[in-house]
């Protein structure tokens, strides 16, 4: 948000936040790339929440996260450069006029000013964002306001194993964040979306129940022998479990362990704006398979991934109405937990409490 947004306009655009389809959750981790995307002594421009961010490694390794324009004339930070001075200090410099800033911010160089001129140039400041990198994953800190500071690190996930990801692919959906969540989410649409011979086929649709319990700003379905219908599982061979967890803002990852090896699925969802999001689909394995039959299931996944984002584009051709939407039991009540935390989440912080997890334990059943 503009770093002189009123307290009224910031409180107006926290209760939109907590509306399906409207807004976004702010004082959140996002994803933002990848580490191996951020080279040393780059810089790189993401849109994230209808903002522009500057993103950099400076070349001692440093991550920097501005607000990607230039408070002099509007250019945007990322077509600059890093620059080093004689006592090895790295600022980020405008490619416009040279001004240059620190991580913080703070402008730490207006190369047009001659001497005597005084002006403290400390006092110019461009929004910073908190950024963190672990497992590889670089997240920034959406704040709803430019002093918030993160109250807990990104998460942690389990099952990161096996050296660098086994796959990584990238979807821009064109829809609200909220569509893209109970999307992805939806245990019914399988048989319908996602109907080919290595995974579903017509007429393997059967009853289903599985266990559900709240888990951190989210919930799970606990760890269950996957669904004998699902057929892609059987290539890993022996017994595997799988538990499914989905975590505000917009994480949703599988963990399955056949013995000691382990397949994490990750899905990170980064809202562009109101009409765009950054699907992002990690996978990390120390299972053979992701070897011997690597080519065969990355294709399968982006096939996945696409045929969501196909369901996407045809769903906005409805939504363009603005029709009241069904909700069902059980089959949709991830959709109604999701809507709960999101309301749940901005309601706590806009009156300045803890987040209570609005999930109870329950034990879902649908037909897919």
């Amino acid at each position: 948000m503009p770093d002189g947004e009123t307290s009224a306009a910031r409180a107006a655009a926290t209760q939109t936040a907590g509306r399906f389809g409207q807004g976004f959750l702010t004082d959140a981790w996002y994803l933002a790339a990848l580490s191996g995307d951020l080279k040393p002594d780059q810089l790189r421009r993401v849109e994230m929440l209808g903002e522009p961010v500057m993103l950099g490694r400076a070349r001692g390794g440093t991550l920097v996260a501005l607000r990607d324009v230039c408070p002099h004339r509007a250019a945007p930070l990322s077509a600059g450069r890093f620059h080093r001075d004689a006592a090895g200090v790295e600022t980020v410099q405008c490619p416009y006029h040279g001004w240059r800033f620190g991580a913080d911010g703070a402008c730490a160089a207006i190369p047009s000013l001659t001497a005597g001129q005084a002006m403290d140039v400390s006092r110019i400041q461009v929004r910073r964002y908190p950024v963190a990198e672990r497992q590889g994953l670089v997240f920034v800190w959406m704040g709803s306001t430019p002093a918030s500071q993160p109250d807990a690190p990104p998460p942690v996930f389990p099952g990161v194993v096996g050296g660098r990801p086994k796959l990584v692919d990238r979807v821009v959906f064109a829809a609200h964040i909220d569509q893209v969540v109970v999307g992805l989410m939806d245990p019914a649409h399988g048989p319908y979306v996602h109907r080919q011979w290595w995974w579903r086929t017509a007429g393997s649709e059967h009853d289903k129940q599985k266990r559900f319990e709240p888990r951190e700003a989210g919930f799970a379905m606990v760890r269950h022998k996957p669904s004998k219908n699902s057929r892609a599982y059987g290539l890993l061979g022996g017994q595997p479990l799988t538990e499914i967890v989905f975590q505000l803002p917009g994480l949703r990852w599988e963990h399955v362990t056949v013995g000691k090896r382990q397949v994490l699925s990750l899905t990170c969802l980064t809202p562009i704006d109101d009409a765009r999001t950054q699907v992002t689909q990690i996978a990390w394995s120390d299972h053979p398979a992701f070897v011997l039959l690597k080519p065969l299931i990355a294709a399968w996944s982006r096939t996945f991934l696409r045929q969501d984002g196909d369901m996407v584009q045809l769903q906005n051709q409805g939504l363009k109405s603005d029709p009241a939407l069904l909700w069902i039991d059980d089959a949709d009540r991830q959709a109604k937990w999701y809507q709960a935390l999101k309301r749940e989440w901005t309601a706590s912080r806009r009156e300045g409490r803890p987040f209570v997890n609005p999930v109870e334990p329950a034990t879902l059943r649908w037909r897919s």
